[in-house]
């Protein structure tokens, strides 16, 4: 089984000391997200083929991917790094610091075991086509040699990104649109084109309408990817979370409604206040993530 850590919060980033002790007890428990009780995920190394870990911010969790990595378990890290103006993303590190450990993380565990996510793209006034292209380059110059993918995605109006980013708007007086599909695929031609040229295959996460000839569909649960990290064959089968999903079968760990960040875009948080308040009164301790308030 592979354990996804996770794409709900920023566990690398906040809960590191709450997972150690999840992985030294050998189990947790899981919120259910859709309701209905909770549910128990076993954390042994003969139960976990690999972790991947998803974050803005592993510089707290590097002391604990030390311990992991002598545990046994194979892990790969999905890593996103966008240098978006602070109107949007309020509180992630700048994208210099992210990349001075995304170097850090390259040295000790190779390029294999890094994805660069720039994800999601967002479209404003504040990050247009043109903001997005510069932008892209810049940080695959700085990223050439620390990783060999960059997974691309566009911003999904759900229901949370779409209050968390009209606010974000009012405050910050900018405009933010979905994508269009001729403004997507340019722009995505564009990232395949920059990225090759650095070393990397850019890749699109979940939205096969977007596709060009030059950029493949993602999978960012991959077993492929895991297996050269571990150095042998792991077995699982495909199971997408959403249409267009190519990612292998795993269990997610983390809980929606407990990051912190508070960036604008944000499908897992309805609100950054009570965030805020559940990672304060959060027990590293319990056998559950997060706190209720």
């Amino acid at each position: 089984m592979i354990v996804s850590a996770s794409y709900r919060t920023d566990i690398p980033a906040f809960y590191g000391d709450w997972f150690m002790k999840r992985l030294a007890a050998g189990r947790c428990l899981v919120t259910n997200p859709y309701g209905g009780p909770r549910y128990e995920v076993s954390l042994t190394v003969d139960d976990v083929d690999g972790f991947v870990f998803w974050t803005r911010n592993p510089a707290p969790f590097l002391p604990h991917l030390e311990r992991i990595r002598d545990l046994g378990y194979p892990f790969v890290i999905q890593f996103t790094v966008l240098g978006y103006p602070a109107a949007v993303d309020r509180s992630v590190p700048l994208a210099d610091i992210q990349i001075e450990t995304f170097r850090r993380l390259a040295r000790i565990y190779g390029p294999g075991a890094l994805v660069w996510r720039y994800d999601p793209v967002l479209f404003s006034s504040l990050t247009p086509s043109a903001f997005h292209q510069d932008n892209f380059a810049g940080l695959c110059r700085k990223l050439a040699g620390l990783t060999d993918e960059a997974v691309i995605s566009f911003v999904n109006p759900y229901r949370k990104s779409r209050r968390n980013l009209d606010a974000a708007s009012r405050k910050y007086g900018f405009n933010w649109w979905e994508a269009s599909a001729s403004e997507a695929t340019d722009l995505v031609g564009e990232f395949g084109r920059i990225a090759a040229a650095d070393g990397m295959e850019a890749t699109i996460c979940s939205q096969p309408d977007f596709l060009v000839p030059s950029v493949r569909a993602a999978r960012c649960i991959d077993v492929e990817r895991l297996s050269r990290v571990a150095g042998f064959d792991i077995e699982s089968r495909q199971k997408g979370n959403r249409p267009g999903c190519l990612c292998h079968e795993s269990r997610d760990i983390g809980a929606y409604d407990t990051c912190p960040h508070g960036c604008a875009y944000c499908y897992a948080v309805s609100d950054r206040g009570q965030a805020v308040k559940r990672f304060t009164r959060s027990d590293s301790d319990a056998e559950v993530l997060g706190t209720p308030i």
